[in-house]
């Protein structure tokens, strides 16, 4: 039996890699088996009919790249997620250039698997007029393409809601700046730093302390607060947070991540001036070679 005060979210994590590598697996395979039948029976009225093993080479071939680049589009969905709100423009010509990618890389991939297929039969793979080919090819990749993407920002979003979001619950008192001591006029005032964070999940409601923030991580228009084994999410970038917490607790240490320096256990040094950072709650966070200085400083 699990553990009665794990919810939903916390009980899926550890087979999650599991049943999302397992699903693009039966998808693609669905799909392979349902387009080859499909495939045999149309080449079957044609003139020149072709032999089944062409077919299934040509349909297996396409669904198994096309499995090799679920990795990317998932990499592309979160590095463009952010962009989808506040620019949108740039975000659609980003996926269409991306698509144009994708495609270009499904049919090389392709083209590779079924010419040593042939070969090995004794046979010789064309591809005639590959321009008009790759056209062709393209209008069905970049379907294909918009579909899976979607597919995989929908399950992103479930899995946000499924894991709950944080906010701010201190807010700053009306009047702290005038009861604030006086500072020039020019300097702007201190960003307020949060005490608290009111956490919701599944209709559960329950505080955590800025204090006890293990490391934080930049998930798109998100920030992962990872607290003592647990994971929440604050909708914010991770360079905006970072300027509520205190400076001398709370320090940058890669592009998309950041640490409570008080609960770094060990710094492990890595070829190329990089570094892994071993927390006191068993996980690692990377550390980038352009932030060691600071850390060290941080750490004294």
């Amino acid at each position: 039996m699990g553990d009665p005060r794990k919810n939903l979210y916390e009980r899926y994590e550890p087979i999650r890699r599991y049943v999302e590598v397992g699903f693009w697996i039966v998808l693609m395979t669905l799909q392979a088996a349902f387009s080859t039948l499909v495939a045999i029976a149309d080449v079957g009225n044609r003139a020149v009919p072709h032999a089944r093993w062409e077919v299934v080479t040509w349909e297996v071939s396409s669904h198994f790249v096309l499995l090799l680049l679920v990795p990317a589009l998932v990499a592309i969905e979160r590095w463009l997620a952010p962009l989808a709100s506040r620019h949108w423009v740039r975000f659609l010509a980003w996926h269409l250039a991306a698509s144009v990618a994708v495609s270009v890389v499904h049919v090389a991939g392709m083209f590779g698997l079924r010419s040593l297929v042939y070969s090995m039969v004794g046979e010789h793979y064309g591809f005639s007029n590959w321009t008009a080919q790759w056209g062709y090819e393209y209008l069905k990749d970049v379907r294909g393409y918009a579909s899976m993407i979607f597919g995989i920002w929908v399950y992103r979003r479930f899995l946000l809601r499924l894991q709950g979001e944080a906010r701010v619950l201190d807010a700053p008192e009306e009047g702290a700046t005038e009861a604030a001591p006086s500072v020039p006029e020019t300097a702007p005032p201190p960003p307020p730093r949060p005490e608290r964070f009111l956490v919701r999940k599944l209709r559960r409601e329950f505080l955590i302390a800025a204090t006890d923030i293990d490391w934080l991580q930049a998930e798109g228009n998100y920030v992962g607060l990872h607290v003592n084994g647990h994971d929440y999410l604050l909708r914010a970038t991770l360079t905006d947070f970072l300027t509520q917490l205190d400076p001398d607790r709370f320090a940058r240490v890669h592009r998309s991540h950041a640490v409570n320096l008080g609960r770094v256990k060990e710094i492990e040094p890595l070829d190329g001036g990089d570094a892994r950072l071993h927390m006191h709650d068993g996980t690692t966070v990377p550390c980038s070679r352009r932030y060691r200085d600071a850390l060290r400083a941080g750490a004294g």
